[in-house]
């Protein structure tokens, strides 16, 4: 992630031991110059038509025409090792064209004729496509005059129309199959074509070349490396030779280094050495790059760095980089050359001072083409090594391309400085209040009106990006938050470009999210236009992963624990007062909404997180209220046009956050939230009441133009929908339907497979009304026993039975174009079938009509099928599985018998059955034996079953739909109750075992299997340390991440999305009494406080901040809750944590203690001991905690000190001595 480093990690000390990171993590040198890209050689392939080598292509013709090829230039680096070739043989030409030129006019004839039948078809489906226009058109016309005058006109256009469907629907098919007949002979004409080009064309000689040109693949396996390697050093020695000669034994060499490994661990540098001093010492600079490069791969630990470093490499690399321009091929060797001693354990010792210094020379040069690369260089090197770096001069070009913003990749360079940030010897080598506040010249300048908007920009990116971190907000809020202040005081500077960036800014820091009408808003639009806002659309909703967490046991957010600290920085900045001063004065109205926006969405974030003492003063907003009230100020306009305004988006923004966090109705089974997903429900749409008199009825029949047209473009089909969910669930108006008028029957003509009309459109979002309409009249229709006779009667399930027996295998019928062939499917509306199928499948008539026809009988053949996923996934999607019926067998069987791919899919739609089950009130309740009422037994079985699957990812996809599902107390007694097992999933299973420990029964369960004492010492020794680090990986994933980039998908997939306190055994051990009692036996709490206590101001051992790191997140789960706050009462410790909070040297150390501090604010007496302690935090209405405590003061947990700054060199010569 770049440039955001963990939130809370030690860069001096990696939490877990692990190596000190690179500056850049993401970007690599050729992201930065994009010119950097390795090849075989140093000069890339020749490149032919369409971008590919011409060479990769085809190694036959590259061989057959090196000959005539024109030769590289001298002194260029090629891969390509091709030596002279003398001049072809003669060879006869003529007899091998006449004989194939003879069969080929032989063979050509069946295709001539072939091609004139294809046009004649098409002719023909052109005609008949004209007669099917002029005939609707004509029947259009007819309907139009009295039935009686022209009811045998029409009797017979009808039938006209449908043969004219029939003909065109045949015409394709013979269509369709000519063509696949004719790929084989279209394939057979290339393969002579290619016989002429490639075989019958080829002399002797060159046919020999090919052969030859095998060889060497068989040469390169039996080849001996250390033979080669002395010949390739032998043939080094002959001098004279041109640069060519070089540079091809040496990109010989790197090729050997590459095939073999090993090799490079059994050189003899007294040899080897000599022969590279010897090319880096050429006149020739692309021999000299050659030389960099081999010994680049020849690198192999510190030892052999030192080796080449007596050679005088590093007087070379600075000859080199001090060259002009032109040597660019040499320089970039030089530079690649010096980043591989980063690759090497420790090998940042073995680059000196002075090579150093020559790359702060390069950077120095805004120009210069190896600048970037430089300076990237230069940040890896300060992360590894920071005395080097400062002692040579590194810190002000680094410093220099944050502030400029002409450097590509800023967020690289802020990762290094917020590295050094964040302990005390790390900060030695930085200057307080400088190093990043260089970042806010751009906008605090007077002159900020030249500033080009691209630095604007990229600063605000930065900018956003430090304050996202702790040692990063902690860093910029020295000195009375003097940098966050003035960037918010730039708001007040008459430049509408920096006002918006620095708006845009906010809006990133405080991860608002624009809800949808604010684009309107903002282009001028008055709010109470959308009065609507309270009758949402709930997409949004169903996009959203529903929240299944218990209610008693919520969980807790980090992320919503540091944006409670960086809200209240910027209003102690003066937030609140500058956007009302915006309000208030000259800016653009465009500017002056954005403010309006924004200031809406502070205050409403400000009354969820931040204390009374914070939130209070800000809501009443005193000075607005004040010019509003004063009539004798020229303000008072503006100040009551902005009281409005701040009012009418505070009105409007709780209306839609009612609206999106209403929960979903109960029974959302899989196959019903699909159906609302493709089922947009308009607020305007319209309604007809079922209870609707004859005349009424009537006219609406006419005004949905079904019984005036035949065509069903010009059908309107809200009409038609609002008819059909209304009325017609009335069993009179739809026998009057049935009997007296060709609605229904026009209607379901429409939708039966072979009229060719309905499954032949296309597949677009528009379209998909037709589908809407179709499930809604099938529902309609299976309400009364008329509509089930008049649906049996019809010819449409009849047909469709017959298009799925098309792609049933055992049904022994086949179609060369079936209805639901992958294309089909993917194009047209054929798809919709599959939901017809899906309504039918709620209802319990449904699903004997369905039986009836066979349809459940072509399912089961569909699901055995491997090489139809696409049918699979529609047919398990569509269906609702709510219902006890062959269904569920069905699903049953693609979760264990399908592919791997149909496996995982299957899973993920048990999440809504698991985690929503039936609805109480529906047919599927206590009748069907779902006694839960809020789970799904049955899924919950075929979850456990899935976790003994053969692939690792089913089984995790299973675990973590169950350990979501588990946040519920009676489903997780009942996976308890399954006793599954889990062992043999090792660290996937974990965390469903760690919810086994939330209940008693699960307690004793766990107890009997011998789990709990084996992972309570396993957490005791070290699973709290790994902790620590994905507890931090997680919170910074989540603060980098853009709110409105993250994928709802992946937080719904693994049931806690990044941010969240990740399930800790500690925690989840004091649920229970019984795990209370056994915490209290082992006497691990009272070991985590010694630690905390003995090591509370540590900031120097690495392995003991991260000790203490996983000691404060045991405590703070333990303490969070109710029944682990006597441990914390009886310890004291909070004391303890607030010191480390407010005191600790080592910032991540200081942070863990802030979130620490928030998990045991979330019980009552942690509460009570925090609020007697000076902090403070927001509440329910019924006075529950949300852990979310800050010092009443900030000024105590956001105070930096510097200890011992360097200002000298002699200082830095010291200290590197010590």
């Amino acid at each position: 992630m770049v440039g955001s480093a963990n939130l809370l990690s030690t860069p001096g000390h990696p939490a877990a031991g692990s190596a000190a990171p690179k500056a850049t993590a993401a970007h690599s040198m050729s992201d930065v110059t994009g010119e950097y890209n390795e090849y075989d050689g140093l000069r890339p392939p020749r490149l032919g038509p369409g971008g590919r080598s011409m060479s990769a292509s085809n190694p036959a013709g590259a061989a057959r025409s090196a000959p005539f090829a024109v030769s590289a230039p001298r002194g260029s680096f090629s891969s390509d090792l091709h030596g002279p070739m003398g001049p072809s043989r003669p060879f006869n030409i003529r007899t091998d064209i006449g004989a194939s030129t003879h069969k080929f006019s032989v063979m050509s004839e069946e295709p001539l004729n072939t091609e004139q039948r294809l046009n004649s078809l098409k002719d023909r489906l052109n005609k008949e496509l004209k007669i099917k226009e002029g005939s609707e058109n004509l029947l259009e016309a007819l309907n139009t005059k009295k039935a009686k005058q022209a009811k045998d006109q029409i009797a017979k256009v009808e039938s006209e129309l449908n043969s004219s469907y029939r003909k065109i629907a045949e015409l394709k098919v013979q269509i369709e199959e000519l063509q696949q007949s004719q790929e084989p002979e279209t394939s057979a004409r290339s393969r002579i074509a290619n016989l002429f080009t490639k075989g019958g064309l080829r002399s002797p000689s060159t046919t020999a070349e090919a052969v030859s040109s095998k060889e060497p693949e068989d040469s390169i396996e039996a080849e001996s490396p250390t033979f080669a390697l002395s010949e390739l050093l032998q043939s080094l020695e002959a001098e004279g030779m041109q640069s060519d000669y070089y540079v091809e034994r040496a990109n010989q060499l790197v090729d050997l280094f590459k095939r073999h490994a090993t090799l490079k661990y059994d050189l003899a540098w007294s040899v080897f050495g000599l022969r590279m001093q010897t090319l880096l010492l050429s006149d020739s600079r692309e021999v000299v790059a050659a030389g960099y490069r081999v010994t680049r791969y020849a690198i192999v630990d510190r030892p052999s760095l030192q080796t080449i470093r007596s050679f005088n490499t590093d007087y070379l690399v600075m000859l080199s980089l001090v060259k002009e321009s032109k040597a660019s091929i040499e320089r970039e060797q030089a530079v690649k050359f010096i980043r591989s001693f980063l690759d090497v354990k420790d090998g940042v010792r073995e680059i000196s001072r002075a090579v150093v210094r020559t790359l702060v020379a390069v950077a120095e040069h805004v120009d210069d083409r190896l600048r970037s690369i430089c300076i990237e260089t230069l940040a890896e090197i300060l992360i590894r090594d920071p005395p080097l770096v400062v002692s040579a001069g590194g810190i002000d070009p680094l410093t220099d391309a944050l502030a400029d913003g002409t450097y590509q990749v800023p967020e690289s360079l802020v990762t290094a400085f917020l590295y050094l940030l964040d302990t005390p010897g790390g900060r030695r080598y930085l200057r307080a209040g400088q190093n990043l506040e260089v970042l806010f010249a751009a906008f605090t300048d007077s002159l900020a009106l030249h500033v080009p908007e691209q630095r604007l920009k990229a600063n605000a990116r930065v900018i956003a990006a430090v304050l996202k971190t702790w040692p990063g907000l902690m860093a910029l809020s020295m000195y009375d938050f003097r940098a966050i202040r003035t960037l918010v005081f730039s708001l007040r500077y008459p430049y509408q470009a920096t006002q918006d960036i620095i708006m845009e800014l906010l809006f990133d820091l405080l991860r608002i999210k624009l809800p949808s009408w604010s684009s309107s808003f903002l282009a001028g639009r008055r709010l109470t236009t959308y009065g609507r806002v309270a009758n949402l659309r709930s997409d949004d909703l169903l996009q959203t992963p529903s929240r299944t967490v218990d209610e008693k046991d919520p969980q807790h957010s980090l992320v919503d624990h540091f944006l409670t600290l960086t809200l209240a920085v910027l209003f102690q900045s003066g937030l609140p007062k500058i956007l009302l001063g915006l309000l208030n004065g000259t800016v653009e109205a465009s500017l002056r909404r954005k403010a309006t926006l924004l200031l809406g969405e502070a205050l409403k974030m400000a009354s969820r997180l931040l204390p009374s003492m914070y939130n209070v003063p800000s809501q009443m907003l005193p000075e607005l209220f004040s010019w509003a009230a004063n009539f004798d100020i020229d303000k008072r306009c503006l100040a009551t046009n902005a009281i409005y305004q701040v009012d009418s988006v505070n009105r409007t923004l709780q209306r839609s956050s009612s609206t999106n966090a209403m929960p979903p109705g109960k029974g959302g089974g899989g196959g019903l939230e699909v159906r609302d997903k493709t089922r947009p429900t308009e607020p305007t749409r319209l309604q007809i009441s079922a209870q609707v008199d004859e005349t009424q009825f009537r006219v609406h029949l006419v005004e949905s133009q079904v019984l005036n047209s035949g065509n069903y473009s010009k059908w309107r089909w809200d009409i038609m929908q609002a008819i059909v969910e209304g009325p017609l669930l009335n069993q009179r108006r739809l026998d009057e339907a049935v009997r007296a008028t060709k609605f229904l029957k026009r209607l379901m003509a429409f939708y039966r497979p072979f009229k060719y009309r309905f499954s032949e459109i296309k597949n677009t979002k528009p379209n998909q009304r037709y589908v809407r309409v179709g499930c809604a009249l099938i529902k309609t229709l299976l309400q009364t026993v008329e509509g089930v006779r008049f649906l049996v009667e019809s010819k449409l399930l009849r047909q469709l039975a017959e298009c799925l027996a098309q792609v049933d295998p055992a049904s022994g019928m086949a179609s060369s174009a079936p209805l639901f062939s992958a294309s089909h499917l993917a194009e047209t509306l054929s798809c919709g079938y599959f939901s017809f199928i899906g309504t039918m499948s709620r209802d319990s008539t449904g699903l004997i009509l369905l039986e009836k026809w066979r349809i459940i009988n072509i399912c089961y053949h569909l699901i055995d099928r491997q090489d139809r996923n696409d049918l699979i996934k529609l047919l398990l999607v569509n269906v609702d599985f709510s219902l006890p019926s062959h269904f569920r067998i069905m699903l049953s069987k693609a979760l264990t018998g399908s592919t791997k791919e149909i496996r995982i899919f299957a899973t993920n739609l048990l999440r809504s059955y698991a985690l929503h089950g039936p609805d109480s009130t529906s047919k599927t309740g206590t009748a069907t034996g779902d006694v839960s009422g809020y789970y799904s037994d049955w899924a919950i079985r075929m979850l456990i079953t899935q976790l003994y699957d053969p692939e690792v990812e089913v089984c995790e996809t299973a675990v973590k739909i169950l350990e979501e599902a588990c946040n519920r107390r009676e489903c997780l007694e009942f996976v308890v109750q399954c006793c599954p097992a889990l062992d043999h999933l090792g660290e996937i299973g974990a965390p469903l075992l760690l919810r086994f420990l939330s209940t008693s029964l699960g307690y004793r369960y766990l107890d009997d299997l011998d789990y709990i004492t084996q992972e309570m010492d396993d957490w005791f020794l070290g699973r709290n340390d790994t902790y620590v680090t994905l507890v931090e990986a997680s919170l910074a994933r989540a603060l980098q991440e853009p709110e409105k980039t993250r994928s709802t998908t992946d937080a719904s997939a693994s049931g806690r999305p990044p941010g969240v306190v990740p399930p800790h055994f500690y925690r989840e051990l004091t649920r229970t009494t019984e795990g209370c009692k056994l915490l209290r036996d082992k006497g691990h709490f009272g070991e985590f406080v010694q630690t905390v206590r003995t090591h509370r101001l540590e900031d120097n051992d690495s392995e003991i901040i991260t000790k203490v790191k996983g000691c404060l997140w045991a405590i703070g789960n333990v303490g969070s809750m109710e029944l682990g706050a006597p441990f914390i009462e009886e310890s004291q410790v909070v004391e303890v944590i607030i010191e480390i909070a407010e005191r600790s040297a080592v910032l991540s150390m200081r942070g863990t203690a802030f979130f620490v501090l928030g998990l045991i604010s979330r019980s009552l007496h942690g509460s009570e001991m925090l609020d007697a302690c000076g902090w403070d935090g927001a509440t329910t209405t019924m006075g529950v905690s949300l852990g979310r405590y800050i010092p009443l003061d900030l000024g105590r947990l956001l105070s930096v000190r510097w200890y011992l700054q360097i200002t000298s060199l002699e200082e830095l010569t010291a200290d590197d001595e010590d």
